[in-house]
């Protein structure tokens, strides 16, 4: 079975392939891996409605409803209603909206040699809650979930071919609160009200949704690389998804990024056998002469990975990896057994387009940036191949809840585990932060279980997820167990507008002093004693030009103040910093960047490696 690939009008979320150059085919969907497959985008206008008093599923909207409205897929529920009521702000602790459209059947072709083939629909990104219904019948994804939670990454579900018909009508209901347990990132809750530092909530049809045509029996959309780069290896993460149990090889080929030379650098075949079913599985494969990934030469290779039945039916996917290897040892963060100071911006896509992140990454990098901390946010899954190509480091943060408890902590895993799924395969992603500013985690000074969940998850990143530096608790309050620092490294947010008083600050953070210096204590737990044993890094500081921060106003003042405060960061012991923030968002207004990417300070101002 095959598609007859639609060209779409391509939505805010989907790049256009005219983007493409020699070296890199640009995915327009939403996702790191590439099927050679076709697809159709669902991408337009749908039939919409608001169900403020959630009475739809009750009056089963999904099996019939008149809809008085439309609104565009993707785009948020807030942006609607904005369109719909100009005087309305933003919804109180609920909303419910409905979305609907058709679609043909998709023309198949059972041509022979072909493996045997689904009908697949995909959300990049949805929520908080979904619900789906194909023809009035409710849908479960691939996982079993009648309800889907989470908006931050991508989901999906096989169509049977008994509940297609020639004319096919697609339901979708969306709820989100304003419940602190879950996990919103900088959107307001029934916690955090908006204003200041806290944003407007950005919710429900977030990003594309698609139908493709995948295998029976396949490699999903997910890859995780963890380089050992003595042994020129990489250790691959594979998802298997089956339907005809039996005996299956998986075969890999490893290609230089270069359209000259199509020949494997590598291949290998692994023999398994599978049950019906999702499965992990671990390989290991050798990479001869391999190239190590880092910021001045990005050097990626391309992964082919085939899973093939007894048939000799093939299901292909591919991917883009790097090799590379982070460390923290001492004073210092190394990468490829080098040191490597960190010049970091924090960024807060809000609800930026990928044509605009993509535009914002660019400058970034003309700042002098290497590292750019992308905060407690999910972003387009493209942002991550682009910052792969670009030779940018991430440090990526689980969006937080904003309370802390049992149900809070479940939240936050779930959401850890739906994003470390989708983004393995990156050599930028160089560091994760669990929390930042004990956000979801407020009692972690008083409260045994929350430092022990913390642990946990920190213990956890460190066995299943090596490839990465892990930071249980960005900014202050790090966990220390045993006199054993929880954290790969010891971050401080300062923020002061006086020169005078931030060289202070950097002294006393320098002399492992722990109280005094941030907001809060730098540790909790048990007595921790610096000794220079763990790199330290000023996570953010500046905020110049955000009322509440004080400091220059002008673009002339904020560039020479910059300059200083870089120049008191390289006198110190310190491995890296991150200036606070990329760009305007809502009432922050300190950033070093326009909406569209142009620069409003010098290029190079972050950079103190030259």
């Amino acid at each position: 079975m095959s598609f007859e690939l639609n060209r779409p009008n391509y939505g805010s979320s989907v790049v256009s392939l005219e983007d493409t150059d020699t070296l890199d085919y640009i995915n327009p969907l939403p996702r790191a891996v590439i099927r050679p497959n076709s697809f159709t985008l669902l991408d337009g206008e749908w039939k919409f409605a608001l169900d403020q008093d959630d009475r739809g599923v009750q009056e089963n909207w999904q099996v019939s409803h008149v809809y008085d409205d439309m609104a565009h897929w993707p785009g948020s529920v807030e942006q609607q209603m904005a369109k719909e009521h100009p005087a309305e702000k933003s919804w109180e602790n609920k909303i419910v909206v409905w979305y609907e459209r058709e679609f043909e059947r998709p023309v198949q072709s059972n041509g022979p040699g072909m493996p045997p083939s689904i009908v697949q629909l995909t959300f990049g990104a949805c929520g908080y809650e979904t619900q789906v219904w194909l023809n009035g019948l409710p849908l479960q994804t691939i996982e079993g979930e009648l309800v889907h939670a989470g908006e931050y990454t991508s989901f999906s579900y096989e169509l049977e071919e008994g509940t297609l018909q020639d004319m096919n009508r697609l339901t979708v209901r969306i709820a989100d609160t304003k419940d602190a347990d879950t996990t919103r990132g900088k959107q307001e809750s029934s916690v955090y009200k908006r204003g200041g530092i806290w944003y407007q909530t950005y919710t429900g049809a977030v990003r594309s949704i698609w139908l493709e045509s995948v295998e029976r029996n396949r490699l999903r959309s997910r890859v995780g690389v963890v380089s050992m780069v003595e042994e020129k290896m990489v250790r691959l993460n594979l998802t298997t998804r089956i339907h005809d149990p039996g005996a299956y090889t998986i075969k890999l080929q490893v290609f230089n990024k270069h359209p000259d030379q199509a020949e494997p650098i590598a291949t290998d075949e692994y023999q398994l056998l599978l049950e019906a079913g999702q499965k992990e599985q671990r390989v290991v494969m050798q990479i001869p002469d391999a190239k190590l990934w880092s910021p001045e030469s990005p050097t990626r290779y391309r992964l082919v990975a085939q899973l093939i039945d007894q048939n000799g039916y093939i299901a292909e996917i591919e991917t883009s990896f790097g090799l590379r290897k982070i460390e923290s040892r001492g004073c210092c963060i190394y990468l490829n057994d080098e040191a490597v100071y960190l010049d970091g911006i924090l960024y807060q896509p809000g609800g930026a387009t990928y044509e605009e992140i993509k535009q914002h990454m660019h400058a970034m990098k003309a700042l002098g940036c290497n590292l750019v901390r992308i905060h407690i946010a999910g972003v387009d899954p493209r942002i991550y191949n682009l910052a792969d190509k670009l030779g940018l480091l991430l440090w990526v943060e689980v969006p937080s809840p904003h309370s802390s408890n049992a149900k809070s902590r479940a939240n936050h895993r779930a959401e850890l585990l739906r994003m470390l799924a989708l983004i393995g395969t990156h050599p930028s992603v160089i560091i994760w932060s669990l929390y930042n500013e004990d956000w979801g985690a407020q009692d972690i000074a008083i409260n045994p279980e929350t430092r022990q969940y913390i642990m946990d998850m920190y213990h956890f990143m460190k066995l299943a997820e090596p490839q990465f530096l892990v930071v249980d608790n960005d900014g202050w309050q790090h966990i220390s167990y045993q006199g054993r620092l929880k954290s790969d490294l010891l971050t401080a947010h300062l923020y002061t507008p006086d020169l005078h008083r931030w060289g202070e600050l950097l002294d006393q953070l320098a002399g492992g002093q722990m109280n005094g210096v941030a907001a809060n204590p730098l540790v909790v737990g048990d007595p921790f004693f610096f000794r220079k044993q763990v790199p330290l890094l000023v996570s953010e500081w500046g905020g110049f030009g955000f009322s509440d921060y004080g400091g220059p106003q002008s673009d002339d003042e904020r560039t020479q103040q910059i300059r200083l405060y870089k120049e008191e960061l390289r006198k110190r012991p310190i491995a890296g910093d991150v200036y606070t923030q990329a760009t305007d968002i809502e009432d922050e207004v300190n950033g070093l960047l326009t909406a569209s990417g142009e620069l409003k300070v010098p290029a190079g101002l972050l950079n103190s490696r030259a």
